[in-house]
């Protein structure tokens, strides 16, 4: 069952509490939290069940005092220092790298075709990489990954420094890059119960993505300046550099000792076995449904944003980072809003609405012509966006067993990275068909839709699962 760490508070009521086997009744008030539950990301009025060890693990406290809860693990601090660094030049190259293709070439089907070079490996290896990432020692992994990654950085500053770019080359990096991600993401979501705690997963998720969004503001801004003054090499090679950072970080971390149990099957058979556990919990599969579609036909107005600045808005780079940190900005608030607001509302309507208010925001956005508006309205989107993905990464990773996760967040790495491609092809060559904003507005269309029919989906399993009890 797809869940989410929620705690319960009670009004003053009598309850029947067991304890050594024995019915007690006790009564307890509204402002204490007494038990952990999951919740299902389905219920609107969920049947709360006990999380397994609820009585050994600290209640998890929902609200503003708590939302920093994962900083008080080291490991994770060094990782999240680390990584926002990383992240921050991640931000700058992929400013930089959609101005340069779009400079060099003038094609918007050419955008595409680099967005879907840069995640379409993970189609074909994430699935993989969820195995190795359960398998082998997850900072390993990730040490090995940001090592390449920055080669490939550094690779790209130097052909665009040397005036020789052609746009086959950067196809070529960004397709070497996806083949990292691969077995980056699944590692990388994965890793972080070892850093934290299982009590302070959501927590660290929620913070994760305030980080990741924490960098989109300040990435795009810094790309827009340094190639503004300094030219595109600079953005490359700051990114290169910053690796740096998350490698330190890795190696400063204290660990326990990895301990692979071995599993019988062929390796094959340990791939695959993520797909068999979420085609066997069909509200997980529900989440990653929906996913996809979001990934496919929403997440791809980003790879048109280079077009719709220049083309439709006529503004240059400042303008073009300045679009893109209004995004971030939106995003971080909704990532923060994600953690305040799960106490007052169920993950369904904070998914859920969040698709609405994306699929709003971004066809308000596509509609405008004035600079100055399609700022908060970008923000508008990239919040709606962001209380989706961050509310369902929770609920799927507080919902499977340990053992599992890699290759879970494999799957979910292959629909969120690897059906992108999809989504990037299919704007790309649409716009050139009906014009970016047009574009923009029929994929804003699909996932409002979309989360349409995955709530008539869910209320439709809720009411056969009613009329279970009564037909027996």
């Amino acid at each position: 069952m797809a869940a989410v760490l929620l705690v319960h508070y009670k009004p003053v009521r009598f309850v029947t509490v067991r304890r050594n086997k024995r019915a007690v009744k006790t009564a307890h008030a509204s402002s204490e939290p007494r038990k952990l539950y999951l919740m299902s990301l389905h219920d609107d009025n969920p049947a709360l069940l006990p999380a397994a060890n609820s009585e050994a693990t600290p209640p998890l406290a929902v609200g503003w005092r708590k939302m920093f809860s994962a900083f008080q693990h080291r490991n994770y601090r060094l990782f999240f220092i680390g990584q926002l660094i990383s992240l921050i030049g991640n931000w700058v190259n992929s400013t930089a790298e959609g101005w340069l293709v779009y400079q060099l070439t003038g094609s918007t089907a050419l955008l595409g075709v680099v967005a879907a070079a840069s995640t379409g490996p993970m189609l074909f290896l994430s699935t993989w990489g969820g195995w190795i990432a359960d398998r082998y020692p997850k900072r390993t992994v990730l040490v090995i990954t940001q090592v390449v990654s920055m080669l490939l950085s550094l690779l790209l500053a130097f052909l665009v420094w040397s005036g020789h770019v052609q746009p086959w080359q950067i196809i070529a990096v960004a397709a070497l890059g996806g083949v990292v991600m691969a077995f980056d993401m699944p590692a990388r979501q994965s890793f972080v119960i070892e850093m934290t705690s299982r009590a302070d997963l959501p927590n660290a998720i929620a913070l994760s993505s305030s980080m990741v969004n924490g960098a989109r503001i300040i990435g795009p801004a810094l790309a827009a300046v340094l190639m503004a003054r300094f030219g595109m090499a600079s953005c490359y090679l700051i990114d290169g550099l910053s690796f740096i950072a998350v490698i330190i970080g890795l190696l400063a971390m204290r660990l326990p000792k990895h301990v692979h149990h071995p599993e019988p099957g062929s390796k094959l058979d340990h791939a695959l076995g993520g797909f068999r556990y979420v085609w066997n919990h069909p509200r997980v599969l529900t989440i990653l449904t929906l996913f996809a579609v979001v990934g496919i036909f929403g997440w791809s107005y980003a790879v048109l944003m280079p077009a719709f600045a220049r083309d439709v808005l006529g503004l240059g780079e400042s303008g073009y980072g300045a679009l893109l940190t209004a995004s971030g900005a939106g995003a971080l608030c909704g990532a923060l809003c994600v953690t305040a607001a799960s106490a007052k509302f169920t993950p369904r309507k904070l998914a859920l609405g969040g698709v609405w208010i994306f699929s709003l925001m971004l066809t308000l956005f596509a509609m405008n012509r004035n600079f100055h508006l399609a700022l908060p309205l970008l923000a508008g989107a990239g919040f709606g966006l962001m209380l989706f993905l961050s509310t369902s990464n929770s609920a799927l990773q507080t919902s499977v067993p340990d053992e599992m996760r890699g290759r879970v967040m494999g799957i979910w790495a292959l629909v969120f990275g690897g059906l992108t491609p999809l989504g990037s092809l299919e704007a790309g060559v649409l716009a050139r068909i009906v014009g970016v904003p047009l574009t923009m507005i029929i994929g804003a269309a699909i996932c409002a839709i979309a989360a349409a029919v995955t709530l008539a989906v869910i209320h439709r399993r809720e009411q056969s699962a009613a009329r279970l009890p009564s037909a027996a």
